[in-house]
């Protein structure tokens, strides 16, 4: 069985979904763990990682979140595990998971340093369990540089199986091949793949989001699966809302409050992907059955209109389980653009 870690040297590089392109593009039997959980999610009455979860239930893999990832805390693990008793508990996730598998993708923490203190860091993992250390790496030009510059100087230091990188949402991938990959790789950098940029990476779902906020779904559940492309604050006057570009946009999401009804009964009347009402504020019943009737989800949460706005901005467009299309668009994209077969020779 073959092992490989996904790593970066910072987050939101792309790990998890690069990890989902390259089990879909191969044709290999595989599995996955992630030893130390970073993004929490509540989920069967137990805490999971946001990315265990989804590919666990990608592969349709049995085994619970106890199988994937060993912790979640710190102090909780330092306080389980010494040194030794934490590089058996890693072996023993692998090999449980690995079992009956052509290639086990192990996923490292949010950056290169994370889960350093309990010995579940990039290069720990990848030493403790001898598996080929892949990096992702993402950002403009020169941050590219900075970070390949990076893993080219700790790798050697590091001894560990170091495979290369694989360059993501580069924007101009013509561009960067002819000017900037040559540089790289006469650093001696294996370049496993340059991955283009894809704008609907970027657009999250309505469950995802309604997860995200814990909002409770008084409307549209058929409709949980739409993509939001554009986000319309209603905080401003009724004529300047209805005046304002974004109203007209497609596949928008509206955060108003719950009795700003001219504005959600417009909202409704538009390419909306759903309308999300604060202040705990629940329309009157004839809001709820229009929004029902067309498909577009109501999302009820407790926080005013500017707080969930700036809980929005914050959210980070992570695949999730009903994400089909972008399923596909990361399957092409790791097949077009990464060398396949020399990440698993």
């Amino acid at each position: 069985m073959k092992k490989i870690v996904f790593g970066s040297i910072h987050p939101n590089a792309g790990k998890t979904s690069t990890i989902v392109g390259v089990i879909n593009a191969l044709d290999k039997k595989v599995s996955y763990i992630k030893p130390f959980g970073d993004r929490l999610i509540y989920r069967r009455k137990r805490l999971w990682d946001y990315d265990a979860a989804l590919i666990s239930n990608m592969l349709e893999l049995e085994e619970s979140h106890d199988d994937i990832t060993i912790g979640f805390d710190h102090s909780k693990m330092k306080y389980t595990y010494n040194e030794e008793t934490m590089k058996k508990k890693l072996e023993e996730v692998a090999d449980n998971m690995g079992s009956g598998s052509d290639v086990l993708f192990i996923e490292a923490g949010k950056d290169v340093v994370y889960g350093g203190s309990v010995n579940l860091d990039t290069f720990s993992l990848s030493r403790q369990l001898d598996a080929e250390l892949v990096f992702v790496v993402a950002g403009d030009d020169d941050t590219i540089h900075d970070e390949i510059d990076f893993i080219k100087e700790y790798v050697t230091k590091e001894d560990v199986k170091f495979k290369g990188v694989i360059i993501n949402k580069v924007h101009d991938i013509e561009d960067f091949k002819s000017t900037y990959l040559p540089d790289i790789e006469a650093k001696g950098i294996t370049v496993l793949g340059v991955v283009p940029f894809k704008a609907e990476l970027t657009y999250f779902t309505v469950d995802y989001l309604a997860e995200w906020l814990l909002a409770k779904v008084l409307a549209g559940e058929t409709g949980m699966n739409n993509e939001v492309m554009n986000i319309f604050v209603g905080s401003i006057l009724t004529d300047e809302a209805f005046r304002h570009p974004i109203m007209s946009a497609e596949k928008k999401l509206v955060i108003v409050s719950g009795d700003r009804t001219d504005l959600i009964m417009a909202s409704l009347d538009g390419d909306t992907a759903a309308v999300i009402l604060t202040n705990n504020f629940v329309p009157h019943s004839n809001i709820i059955a229009s929004a029902s009737e067309k498909n577009i989800p109501l999302l009820l949460v407790t926080t005013d209109t500017y707080q969930t706005a700036k809980k929005v901005e914050n959210l980070e467009p992570l695949v999730s389980l009903r994400s089909t299309a972008k399923f596909e668009v990361l399957k092409n994209l790791i097949k077009d653009n990464v060398k396949l077969d020399q990440i698993i020779s």
